[in-house]
């Protein structure tokens, strides 16, 4: 029988992981409050209709506050040693920006008194729960096909799997930089097609722009070395447990020369296959023109 807890920070995803799991064939209970999650267990244990599959959504709107969710986990997983826990994040930005675009309160909110105190508070508190979880997936940047592909790694194909997310940004420096750049990579010293009229109109994401870009001497030896490079540093961020790397990759407007540049490191980064990789082009679609 395989059994998962799915818990982590409010707001992180985890009513749509939940959902992913329950097509993947999962017997899926969520909001069950965690002083009848040992007796839930033992009903469907011992039930003639048995299920092999069972997932538990448990969190802190079950009505507990952090401090018995805890402690009941803990003797949950004393007394049902085969539980796997899977732990939702997303960084402070992420949160923040998913409250305000949905107007939903954070079930912290009037004990801590605003919002960024609520997502501190309970990150403090589920620290102990997030470093006994055996599957850690930060959703800050994962589209829901990236979350999908991520649960199916786990929960179907069973294959090794890395808590690590890589994700690689391409943005234009005219709009800021990154906040959440955990690496920016400036590649504006790459020929730029923005000064070629036919040109201008394509982007990193056509082959006539790659090659513009990328097949002259000075950038296939960058590339072989950014690619090196972050093949060197990214184990050395999952012995560290670190979850989640940004790469970000700048040109001035975000629309030729870092596209081309991020959709190679992309490409060279996630045929490693043991930690998630995702795409994301921030400044492409205000830059059509």
């Amino acid at each position: 029988m395989e059994m998962i807890i799915v818990t982590g920070i409010s707001g992180s995803g985890k009513g749509t992981a939940f959902k992913m799991l329950e097509d993947m064939g999962f017997f899926c209970v969520d909001n069950l409050p965690v002083k009848l999650a040992d007796r839930f267990l033992e009903l469907t244990l011992n039930s003639e209709e048995a299920h092999d599959k069972i997932a538990l959504g448990i969190d802190i709107r079950g009505g507990e506050n952090i401090d018995t969710m805890l402690e009941t986990l803990e003797q949950l997983f004393d007394k049902h040693k085969m539980f796997k826990m899977l732990y939702m994040d997303a960084s402070d930005e992420c949160l923040i920006r998913r409250y305000k675009e949905s107007r939903h309160v954070h079930p912290l909110y009037d004990t801590a008194g605003s919002l960024e105190a609520a997502i501190h508070l309970e990150r403090e508190k589920l620290e102990p729960v997030r470093r006994k979880a055996d599957y850690v997936i930060d959703s800050s940047f994962l589209l829901t096909r990236d979350l999908q592909n991520r649960l199916k790694v786990i929960f179907e194909d069973h294959s090794s799997f890395r808590n690590l997310n890589v994700t690689v940004m391409t943005f234009g420096y005219k709009n800021g930089v990154p906040q959440e750049a955990d690496y920016v990579i400036d590649v504006r010293f790459l020929p730029n097609p923005h000064y070629d009229p036919e040109l201008r109109p394509h982007t990193g994401n056509e082959k006539i722009i790659q090659d513009y870009v990328l097949n002259n001497p000075e950038a296939e030896e960058f590339m072989e070395k950014l690619v090196s490079m972050f093949r060197f540093l990214i184990p050395q961020f999952m012995k560290a447990e670190k979850n989640q790397l940004v790469i970000a990759v700048g040109c001035t407007g975000g629309k030729h020369r870092s596209v081309s540049v991020g959709n190679r490191l992309y490409e060279a980064l996630k045929e490693d296959g043991s930690y998630g990789c995702n795409m994301i082009h921030r400044d492409l679609e205000r830059n059509r023109s």
